[in-house]
């Protein structure tokens, strides 16, 4: 499919695209676009996506920035929301939530939980209370409409006691584009998602919201290659504590020539789809993506265990017992399986 990515700067109050009725990702679509805009929140999460004049908010930021995120849907000039996604119950997550529920009427609102031991978490609740609404948990394969794009419920398949696996993941199907989101969701519950939808689903996406900042803990190598993205987008904030995005996803990312967008160097970004290319702008003008090409990709066999493995595994077979691979898939086809310990 034939992308493109163009380096130009945009404003936050740029007008919104429009794109009604669900259609086959496959079909074309006759509206203007789909338009996903990633706000800089910092070391959070937020993004509004556009849609046929509708409009759905997937995370807030943290609580302290309930008035940029207020503010920003004023600019665009959202009147209402057809859903509000809190993809798990961290603050900053959910933090700028409540603000846009005491603002915004909402047509339905979606968390994994009704219940967490917050206040910010309790406001979100209020707040969608306050609205006469009630919070859904979906489930996966659920289903709804956001003008003619389709949003499904991935996962999680199963619950977690760890907050970020129980990350709500999108996956939403404009044209022949697919933009994927996956909340902070770690390795072991991509991987239970891959498992519970195997022979079902193409995973296979033009533009992944990295998980969890870009974090170590995932975009695991498996999930990688299932996703195979052509743009990884990061929420990430400048100079964070937890040293985002880490180098050995930023390495999987790079190794499967995937093109790197930050919102600690680029500030917001836009990504726009015509049903077809997906094109991105960002804020920071004197700033650029990483444009990566696919690099050589070593996986290393282990003849006898017929496991395969990250080339820097502490569990790499001796010389004699070892074949190399150039791809996860080339080994996946020989009959190998990966190993637990670094490829998840």
């Amino acid at each position: 499919m034939k992308k493109k990515l163009l380096a130009l700067f945009f404003a936050l109050s740029l007008l919104l695209c429009g794109c009604a009725e669900v259609l086959p990702a496959e079909t074309t679509v006759s509206g203007k676009g789909l338009t996903v805009q990633f706000l800089d929140v910092g070391q959070a999460d937020c993004a509004l996506l556009s849609c046929d004049g509708e409009y759905l908010l997937i995370d807030g930021g943290n609580r302290d920035d309930s008035q940029l995120v207020v503010s920003f849907l004023e600019q665009q000039g959202v009147q209402e929301l057809s859903a509000v996604v809190c993809t798990h119950a961290h603050e900053d997550h959910v933090g700028g939530l409540p603000a846009v529920l005491a603002v915004y009427p909402t047509k339905a609102v979606y968390a994994p939980t009704k219940t967490y031991s917050s206040n910010i978490f309790d406001k979100f609740v209020y707040y969608t209370d306050q609205q006469g609404l009630e919070i859904t948990i979906p489930a996966p394969g659920d289903q709804f409409s956001l003008g003619q794009a389709e949003v499904t419920v991935l996962g999680p398949v199963k619950s977690y006691a760890e907050a970020n696996n129980t990350s709500i993941v999108l996956r939403v199907d404009y044209g022949e584009t697919v933009f994927l989101f996956t909340g902070d969701m770690e390795t072991d519950a991509e991987n239970d998602m891959l498992d519970y939808w195997e022979g079902r689903l193409d995973w296979q996406a033009d533009v992944l919201k990295v998980g969890h900042h870009g974090s170590n803990t995932s975009t695991g190598y498996r999930f990688l290659n299932a996703v195979n993205p052509a743009y990884g987008v990061i929420s990430v904030g400048k100079g964070n504590d937890y040293g985002h995005p880490h180098k050995e996803p930023l390495s999987r990312l790079r190794q499967a020539g995937v093109t790197i967008l930050r919102t600690d160097e680029l500030g917001a970004i836009q990504a726009v789809s015509d049903g077809k290319e997906v094109t991105f702008t960002w804020a920071n003008q004197s700033a650029a993506p990483e444009n990566a090409e696919a690099a050589e990709q070593v996986f290393i066999g282990n003849k006898n265990s017929k496991k395969f493995h990250a080339p820097d595994c502490k569990n790499l077979p001796a010389e004699k017992n070892s074949v190399e691979f150039s791809s996860y898939q080339q080994a996946i086809d020989a009959g190998y399986t990966p190993c637990g310990s670094c490829l998840g």
